[in-house]
């Protein structure tokens, strides 16, 4: 007899209650390890064996969850277990599923280990039995989430609310200045759009918001999201799972922040530049629905980076406003629909450069058409500091998702639109003066898509994850340009200036779909791999099927290695690849060196990446990561000429490689980090939209490498907050050697550091209310002039200078 004969154990069924001890044994019975497979009624079957049974499961839950159970059931339940009391004869009972729980944690600590999200707030009191029973079963729909979109391979870096509040500025720092404190993430100006780049890439980022795609826009100027909603921010980066597809540099994975209990705040900001920016956040729980919306007005006189090293820009104000909402509702216990929807509207001015020369002809003699005739008569009346050039962007999405929840299959479908547009107005006159060319130029871009995902845990050793994402994209893009002729004999500009209108309208679609199994080979080594395939139809067709596999060992507690190799397939974006109509411009100022104009293509790459996170003791950990990519068809993009918008072309071949530091630190009210990384990215001979390169630097870049025009050699970023009883003191910094100027990039701008200091704290107004935060911020604490771009280089107009040192008052009062 077996020394577990003597113990009774009544099989649980989902929805009884029964003693607790039965149900560990029960939830013991489902956890064996791969070795105590032979206990199963199911034997151990192989990822090739469990692919085709799965997608089919997978439909069958889309159009019925609880058939889809059924038709699992039979091949994946375990049998009770059952042992005997010696003196009674067994009760025979029919096999039924126990339903796999997932544990309850804090909000928004999932199976990813995500931070939590929301501090309690003072004042705010505790949450009734609804509020918190609501919660519980919104943090088990977002734990099901994580699940279905693992981060398995990828190196990651997180950044949770408590930490956006504690640095300078808190969340009254703009999102694309606050991914500057990330490893391997470099800082740009505005006009490239974003003005960040991760691991020496061009715009290759990804945004999600609780798992979700965020449609990309069009090539604006500012970000288009907001930081007062975000909860956490995770940077992934590496081999990425076969979920991610499209833009592959980097994701920046976003949880929205939650409330258990209804509360927010509105806050006042501003200070230097002429900055004011209210805004305000307000969430919380009624019935069976949470929500949270929040927006943001910022208006200011430093909308973009200044051309000039002044303190002050000119012809710089800037009008933008963001709003953000978030509604969900569980439907019952196993579904939930959710709404995400945002707005961002921005009005620019493009900042002038003071003393520019005039566009004359090889005579020295300025077209007549605009009725000034000699280079001296106009320099005494045309000003380049009177330039009146502006952009107008505007960007607005809906989500709208349904999630199902099941014992072992996880899925959530969502449908999306998203409309964008970028307008930029010239100064006709002053831009015919001083360029020989006025463009007024307009993208638009209507984008309708939806995307699943699913999971299926298959057995104790593998769990199958899947789905698909479709897009269909209308873009119209205007090029109206005003110009002059040119006499084809001497090459002279001359007469009136004309209109030549160039449009393009195009409707895209971009289709991909994934299957990847989550593989425990053992208890310390996870094998994550898996094959997604892409298809574009845009101005070119193309597709590729691209597998991914990444190990992730964990030898000890607190030690994680990871190695693996991706294969990428990323598409052009779509409003930036738009081929122009050269003839239209064949004799005029604006035709370009040379007439090359072959499509734009996707690039596809192979791509490298080893890494190890090490806690060291507890509150310290590090990392080191290092990667290499090979791509060819490497998309690149650049401003070529006075329309502050991008247009991508490609590098024939290209490389990458580089590594990354982190180091964190927590302690109490201590914490701090650091992050150091380095980055060479070299390519050569331009295949497409050859024509945006001027003639002898075409020439050369046919067969020589050069720096890729975003990289930077070395990044860095640190910071430290400090919390006394209720100050906070704060300060951080970040490092650039410089970004690639002169002919055909083969120089550097000079390397730079500054820093920024941070001290707030809240004030208790009135016994038993909630508090009010004040705050001071000194951005740029030693007043450091450096240089972002020189105006040469590759894609380059116009010189970009950082801001120089402001100061900042913030009042913050909760809800």
């Amino acid at each position: 007899m077996s020394a577990f004969d003597s113990i009774s154990v009544v099989k649980i069924v989902s929805g009884d209650s029964r003693p607790r001890s039965e149900l560990i044994v029960s939830r013991a019975a489902r956890a064996l390890p791969s070795n105590h497979h032979r206990r199963s009624s199911r034997p151990y079957q192989s990822s090739a064996a469990i692919l085709t049974p799965v997608l089919v499961a997978g439909l069958l839950y889309l159009v019925n969850p609880h058939a889809a159970m059924a038709q699992a059931g039979a091949a994946s339940d375990l049998p009770p277990v059952v042992i005997a009391d010696p003196g009674k004869k067994p009760k025979r009972e029919v096999a039924k599923r126990v339903v796999s729980k997932r544990a309850v944690a804090s909000r928004g600590v999932g199976r990813t280990n995500q931070p939590v999200q929301e501090a309690p707030v003072a004042g705010a009191g505790a949450p009734t039995p609804a509020e918190a029973a609501l919660d519980r079963k919104m943090q088990g729909f977002d734990q099901s989430r994580d699940h279905m979109l693992p981060k398995l391979g990828a190196s990651s870096y997180t950044i949770d609310r408590a930490a956006i509040e504690a640095a300078p500025q808190g969340d009254n720092t703009p999102v694309d200045k606050l991914v500057l404190q990330l490893p391997g993430v470099n800082y740009d100006s505005a006009a490239s759009n974003p003005n960040f780049h991760v691991r020496g890439e061009y715009a290759n980022v990804q945004t999600r918001i609780d798992g979700f795609v965020l449609p990309e826009g069009v090539s604006g100027l500012g970000p288009v999201i907001d930081t007062n909603f975000i909860g956490s921010l995770s940077l992934l980066t590496g081999t990425l799972p076969a979920q991610y597809g499209g833009r592959t540099a980097g994701i920046l994975d976003i949880t929205s922040r939650s409330f258990s209990t209804s509360g927010g705040s509105v806050s006042i900001y501003g200070g230097s530049q002429g900055t004011i920016t209210p805004s305000f956040d307000y969430g919380g729980g009624v019935g069976g629905t949470q929500y949270f919306f929040s927006g943001r007005g910022n208006w200011n006189n430093l909308g973009i980076e200044n051309p000039t090293s002044s303190i002050n820009a000119i012809h710089d104000h800037t009008d933008q406003g963001k709003f953000f909402a978030y509604v969900s509702t569980a439907i019952n216990d196993t579904q939930r629909v959710s709404v995400i929807s945002g707005a961002s509207y921005s009005a620019f001015q493009i900042p002038n450069n003071p003393n520019q020369p005039v566009f004359p002809d090889s005579n020295g003699i300025l077209p007549n058409g605009l009725g000034l005739t000699s280079l001296s008569n106009l320099a005494n009346t045309a000003n380049s500091s009177n330039l009146n050039e502006r952009e107008i962007d505007q960007y607005y999405y809906n989500i709208v998702a349904l999630q199902s929840h099941g014992e072992l299959i996880d899925s959530q479908i969502s449908v999306f639109s998203r409309y964008a547009n970028v307008h930029f107005i010239p100064d006709v006159t002053n831009d015919l003066i001083f360029n020989g060319v006025a463009s007024d130029v307009t993208r638009a871009s209507q984008m309708y898509g939806t995307q699943f995902d699913a999971s299926y845990d298959v057995n104790s050793a593998h769990t199958l994850r899947f789905g698909f994402m479709v897009t269909a994209e209308k873009t119209d893009v205007s090029n109206i340009s005003t110009v002059f002729n040119v006499d084809p004999d001497s090459g002279n500009p001359t007469g009136a200036p004309f209109a030549v209108t160039d449009t393009n309208s195009l409707v895209g679609w971009n289709i991909g779909t994934y299957v990847q199994d989550e593989w425990k080979l053992t208890n310390q080594l996870t094998l994550n791999y898996g094959i997604r395939f892409d298809q574009l139809y845009q101005f070119v067709d193309a597709n590729q099927f691209s597998p991914r596999a990444a190990f992730v060992y964990k030898p000890f507690d607190g030690t994680t290695l990871h190695i693996g190799y991706a294969r990428y397939f990323t598409p052009p974006m779509q409003a930036q690849a738009t081929q122009s109509n050269l003839a239209l411009f064949a004799n005029t100022t604006n035709q370009p060196d040379q007439t090359n104009n072959d499509p734009v293509l996707p690039e596809r790459s192979h791509y490298f990446d080893a890494g190890i996170d090490q806690t060291v003791i507890p509150g310290l950990t590090i990392g080191f990561d290092a990667y290499y990519k090979i791509a060819t068809d490497l998309i690149d993009d650049g401003q070529f000429g006075q329309a502050v918008v991008l247009t991508q072309f490609n590098w024939a071949h290209a490389y990458s490689e580089g590594a990354e530091a982190k180091v964190k630190y927590q302690n109490g009210n201590f914490s701090a980090y650091a992050n150091m990384a380095f980055n060479i990215t070299r390519a050569t001979d331009p295949v497409s939209n050859q024509y945006l390169l001027d003639s002898d630097e075409f020439a050369f870049l046919l067969n020589n490498y050069h720096y890729t025009d975003d990289m930077q050699m070395w990044t860095g970023s640190a910071g430290a907050a400090y919390r006394w009883n209720q100050m906070l003191f704060s300060v951080n910094m970040k490092y650039g050697s410089g970004l690639p100027t002169g002919f055909a990039n083969s120089s550097f701008d000079e390397p730079y550091t500054t820093f920024n200091l941070g001290v707030a704290r809240e004030i208790q107004a009135l016994p038993g209310a909630k508090p009010l935060t004040v705050r001071f911020d000194v951005v740029n604490l030693f007043d450091k002039t450096y240089e972002l771009r020189d105006g040469s280089g590759i894609g380059v107009f116009a010189p970009q200078f950082g801001a120089r040192r402001g100061y900042y008052v913030g009042l913050s009062q909760k809800l």
